[in-house]
């Protein structure tokens, strides 16, 4: 039984779609300045990272609708932060930095 729990806890809350990212991202990912593993992982699963409560009920309220983007922000290190998108029809899941919206 524990097991069936523990593989609910670890299930995406939503679909990714295609995972893509920006050559800014491809890069610092080659040089070692980013692993992006953990956080599509946290996207993916509803920690929404580092946003208002405003941001974070808007994306709650996307989940549920199904009806709209979803959106994360994660500072990595100090003057490195990522975004990800998913669009609204989770068919795309977007990983990007600021500058590059």
């Amino acid at each position: 039984m524990a097991l069936a729990v523990l593989n609910l806890i670890s299930q995406p809350r939503f679909p990714s779609g295609q995972v893509v990212m920006t050559a800014c991202v491809d890069g610092l990912i080659r040089q070692g300045r980013l692993n992006p593993a953990p956080y599509l992982r946290r996207h993916l699963h509803g920690d929404w990272g580092d946003l208002s409560a405003d941001d974070r009920q808007l994306n709650d309220a996307a989940l549920k609708s199904g009806e709209d983007r979803l959106f994360s922000s994660y500072q990595v290190t100090p003057g490195l932060k990522l975004w990800i998108i998913t669009e609204w029809d989770r068919s795309v899941t977007t990983l990007l930095l600021p500058s590059e919206y």
